[in-house]
Order: C-alpha cells, then sequence, then structure tokens
C-alpha cells in the first residue's frame, strides 16, 4: 500500500516523510485545491526528502479549462520541475464540456519528458469516468489517476473506485484514491474497492485541516491501518 500526503512547505515534507509517507503531492493553494507552488519551494522539497515529489502544475483555480496563455505558462513551468529533479508532476486538463481536452493534454506531456504523470481530480468532472479512464490509458507518461470516483468524498463511490481498480488492472495505469478518506473507514474502503494506492491531505492535519500543519502521528497511524490491508 503507497501513502501519498499533500505538502505545501518544505516542513510539511520533512514531516510526512518522517512519519511514513511514501509520496509527496507538492502544491499550494491547498483550499482551491491545489496550483503550482514556487521553483524555491519545489527545490527545497527535493533537496530535503528521499521521498518522490509529485508537484502541481496548474495556473489558476477558476477551472481546469486552459487557453494559450495558460499553456505556454504550465509548459514553462514543467520545464522547471524537470530541472529540479522532483519525479513527477500532477496535471488534468479538461474541455468547456469537461471531456479530456487532449490537445492541451499532449502538449504538456510533450514538454514533461520522462517525469511520471498523475492526472487529478479533474478526472472527477469527466461525465463518462470509464471512457476517460479508457483515453488516459493510451499515455505510457501518465502512471496514476487522482480520484474520488466522481464523488466529493471517495467514500460515496465505493462501487465506482472498484470498477476503476478493477479496469486498472490490464493497464499501466494505478488508481490513487483520495478526498474523504479518514481512519475510520479506510480499511474497509480499502478492502471493498481494491485500492493499493490512498491519498491524503486534510485529514492527516492538525485541527484547522488545510490551515494547519501536518500531524505525524495521524500519519503514522494511516500506515499502521494500511499495513493491515
Amino acid at each position: 500500500m503507497l501513502l501519498e500526503v499533500i505538502a505545501t512547505t518544505v516542513g510539511d515534507a520533512i514531516a510526512a516523510e518522517q512519519a511514513g509517507a511514501d509520496r509527496l503531492e507538492l502544491v499550494t493553494g491547498m483550499k482551491e485545491g491545489g496550483l503550482t507552488p514556487s521553483a524555491g519551494l519545489i527545490e527545497g522539497t527535493v533537496r530535503s526528502v528521499k521521498i518522490p515529489s509529485a508537484v502541481m502544475v496548474r495556473p489558476h483555480s477558476k477551472s481546469f479549462v486552459y487557453d494559450a496563455d495558460d499553456v505556454r505558462a504550465m509548459r514553462r513551468d514543467i520545464r522547471l520541475i524537470r530541472e529540479t529533479g522532483a519525479a513527477g508532476i500532477v496535471i488534468g486538463t479538461l474541455t468547456p464540456q469537461n471531456e479530456i481536452d487532449v490537445p492541451v493534454l499532449e502538449a504538456l506531456l510533450e514538454e514533461a519528458g520522462g517525469l511520471e504523470v498523475v492526472f487529478h481530480r479533474a478526472f472527477d468532472a469527466v461525465p463518462d469516468q470509464i471512457a476517460a479512464f479508457r483515453q488516459l490509458s493510451g499515455y505510457k507518461q501518465i502512471t496514476r489517476i487522482l480520484t474520488s470516483g466522481g464523488k466529493p468524498s471517495a467514500l460515496d463511490a465505493v462501487d465506482r473506485m472498484k470498477e476503476l481498480v478493477e479496469l486498472s488492472r490490464d493497464s499501466h495505469i494505478t488508481i490513487l484514491a483520495g478526498s474523504g478518506l479518514n481512519a475510520e473507514s479506510l480499511e474497509s474502503f480499502v478492502k471493498d474497492t481494491g485500492v493499493t494506492e490512498v491519498h491524503f491531505g486534510g485529514a492527516v492535519r492538525g485541527p484547522k485541516g488545510v490551515e494547519d500543519d501536518i500531524a505525524a502521528e495521524k500519519i503514522r497511524e494511516i500506515r499502521d491501518i494500511l499495513a493491515r490491508c
């Protein structure tokens, strides 16, 4: 079982690694769903931890629809991320109709080179997740899809998550389950869906949630639960 934790500072990243996280999603603007962090934050994180960091590439929080200026900015950010030695990027591109925006996706993948690519929760806005999964599986660079099964909480989408996990078994893409997960329901969720990777943000922080620091004891609790799954 792989545990990914959102980090918004170098301190977050260090605390998450020490508590047992296997992987980081590095973002800023966590309350807005995650935006591209600064060059200094990316570089500082990569230098400070040994676990892989996947960096959010999202220039604004208005939508997952990007115009030519957005794409130029995103390509420049990806070039910078490559130079830092980060393991991967986190992207999601949609049309105004909430379909996968293939031209924009392909432009970003071209820039990504050998970086691992996670398609983020823009996936939860598409009208047909099964068709979208098959479409994304045509791109070898995309190694994970972060999803809550189309619901605000993955706990409310157990059947869809199970369906996506089963679909992924014949693919190079892994389903990374995130949003709404908690320690109380994690073991049953993992057993019911078959997911092998989980993603945590506010649930492994202090009482103020996304505005608070990483709570190492919560990560250790999640780690212990995953060890039983």
